[in-house]
């Protein structure tokens, strides 16, 4: 007969995790205590189109180029009729803008069929649209809804491995492991505060540990970076 296999037991926070959670949280919040999203919107549709065109791009690209496209196509019913043909240059200075260009047309169209126009407030549905995976659903729920939610892009992920709150590599890992060490009202503060804490200076390749206010209490000064930000072992 032969046995069955186990599944391995979940990942174990970090050595240490929750006694510097709250460290990490306090430093965030004396240093980035307005801290919230970088996109540029209006709306919870503006809110949803940036949040797609963001992946694998940066903030400043995507509101260099939305104001024309929100210009052109103010709501979902305007983008509904839209081809990607015609989406594509407006987005053409963005990465990925063909595919984007793509996803926003069928987006656009499933918003008009499923949800009457307006972006859900539900979270499988956010998902379910071409273009917006969790991240996406995170960002949009908690930004324009108010939702608790974390959202993992690669700097939440980064800093979480460099601070010691994660080993995790999988996003949707890091966020479970995020949510057990925080308090659930400030989980939206959190991510948009790491967000700003990797691009200004824990970035991936070099970051500055000379100028961190967490570098007193991080495992990972005096190590090597890495991007993906796994502490040194001891």
């Amino acid at each position: 007969m032969t046995a069955t296999r186990r599944a391995p037991p979940p990942a174990r926070l970090p050595a240490g995790a929750r006694a510097r959670a709250p460290r990490v949280l306090d430093t965030l919040a004396a240093t980035y205590p307005d801290a919230r999203t970088e996109l540029a919107f209006t709306t919870p549709f503006e809110l949803l189109v940036a949040t797609v065109l963001s992946a694998q791009a940066t903030d400043i690209s995507v509101n260099a180029a939305t104001p024309a496209l929100f210009a052109r196509y103010p709501d979902a019913q305007a983008l509904s009729a839209a081809t990607p043909e015609d989406i594509e240059p407006l987005i053409r200075s963005i990465g990925l803008y063909r595919g984007k260009a793509r996803n926003l047309a069928a987006l656009a169209r499933l918003l008009i069929e499923r949800h009457g126009g307006a972006v859900p407030n539900d979270f499988g549905a956010v998902v379910a649209l071409p273009g917006a995976g969790r991240k996406t659903a995170n960002v949009v729920l908690s930004n324009a809804y108010g939702y608790p939610a974390i959202a993992v892009d690669t700097h939440v992920g980064r800093l979480s491995r460099r601070l010691g709150l994660s080993v995790q590599t999988n996003p949707d890992k890091v966020e479970l492991d995020l949510q057990k060490l925080f308090p659930r009202e400030r989980w939206v503060f959190l991510h948009h505060a790491l967000i700003l804490h990797g691009r200004r200076v824990c970035m991936a390749r070099t970051p500055q540990c000379g100028t961190c206010p967490m570098a007193g209490f991080c495992p990972m000064v005096g190590a090597k970076p890495t991007r993906l930000g796994h502490p040194p072992r001891r």
